[in-house]
Formats: structure tokens, C-alpha cells, sequence
């Protein structure tokens, strides 16, 4: 299986730490982190408008749409070991989903500031470990 790429904003530490948790639960190394704005992003997300495109994290499998913000988690879930109760529950509900994504999104920029520095130094390890376009 080809790896999804996991699209996330480099410059949000809030994303970062994120990103760093999603690939520490992937054990079977199905998810590659994709940094936003690096030549490798910039053909996966090439249909999503600018403005939309560090506004929310993006899932892309190869040759299928492009997934984004709440609507991307069942399908992130169903790639994660024991995430499939959590895939069906979000897409169950996805206007829940992509309200609490929308959210939590919404102040990233503040969870990030919150987060130690030292969360932010894991996560850049963790992702750099991962081999990820970009950044």
C-alpha cells in the first residue's frame, strides 16, 4: 500500500504535535507526513483553492479526492491500528466531526503557544523520523 499523505501546516506546533501523535499510533507506516507549501504539496492539494489550503490539514491517497479538515477523519481513522470504532463514529457524524475540528482548528495558534516547547521538539522528531516532503 502506497502511503497517505498527511497533509499539515509546518509552521503551527499545535499541527506538528498532532501530526507526531497520528504517526506514533501508525505502526504500520501507512500514513507520510507532507509539509504545506513544499513542492510535494503543492501537486497533492493542486485542486483546493490557496486561500483553503493552510486553513485545514488534507488527507490524499493516490488517485482518489482529496480529503479535508472533519471529513478526512474516518477515513485517517480507518488507516490507524484500532481506529476503525472511531472511523465509524465520525462518519456517522460528520457535521460533529468537522464542527469539532473546526474548533479545535480555530485555536490551534493559541494550543499551540500552550504547548511546552519541548512537545514541539518530540514532534519535529517524530516527523523528521518519518521521512516527510518538505520542511
Amino acid at each position: 500500500m502506497t502511503p497517505v499523505a498527511l497533509l499539515y501546516d509546518p509552521d503551527c506546533g499545535f499541527c506538528r504535535v498532532c501530526v507526531a501523535v497520528f504517526l506514533r499510533w501508525d505502526r504500520h507506516r501507512r500514513l507520510r507526513p507532507v509539509a504545506l507549501g513544499s513542492e510535494g504539496a503543492d501537486s497533492l492539494v493542486a485542486g483546493i483553492p490557496e486561500e483553503k489550503r493552510m486553513a485545514s490539514w488534507h488527507l490524499a491517497h493516490q488517485g482518489r479526492p482529496v480529503l479535508s479538515a472533519g471529513a478526512a477523519f474516518p477515513e485517517l481513522f480507518r488507516l490507524l491500528p484500532w481506529g476503525r470504532p472511531l472511523a465509524a463514529l465520525t462518519a456517522r457524524f460528520p457535521r460533529a466531526s468537522d464542527w469539532a475540528y473546526r474548533l479545535v482548528a480555530g485555536h490551534r495558534s493559541l494550543l499551540g503557544r500552550a504547548l511546552p516547547s519541548a512537545a514541539r521538539r518530540w514532534a519535529d522528531g517524530v516527523i523528521s523520523g518519518s521521512r516527510p516532503v518538505g520542511r
